[in-house]
């Protein structure tokens, strides 16, 4: 098992649990999008659309803490760019 593609799926997982925090229906969509991406890398492994759903994930909660610092956690941040910077694409 790639530690370094766990890694990122439950970073991803710590996205969506931000998203669900911020109680709000224009997170619907990515949120709905990780979660099915979560499921598919469970079934086959493959993590391109972990990878591709944590960077958009990364850029909207970075856009939130601009606006609402409070509202998200640096470490769900830090957590998601250190898991994508080390992606691994076996």
């Amino acid at each position: 098992m790639n530690q370094v593609n766990e890694k990122l799926k439950q970073s991803c997982e710590e996205a969506i649990v931000a998203f669900q925090k911020l109680n709000d229906e224009k997170f619907t969509d990515i949120q709905s999008k990780l979660e099915w991406c979560i499921g598919s890398y469970e079934f086959d492994k493959n993590p391109a659309g972990l990878h591709e759903y944590g960077s958009k994930s990364l850029d909207t909660l970075k856009t939130v803490k601009a606006e609402q610092p409070r509202k998200v956690t640096k470490k769900v941040i830090d957590n998601l760019e250190k898991a994508l910077s080390n992606f691994s694409k076996n």
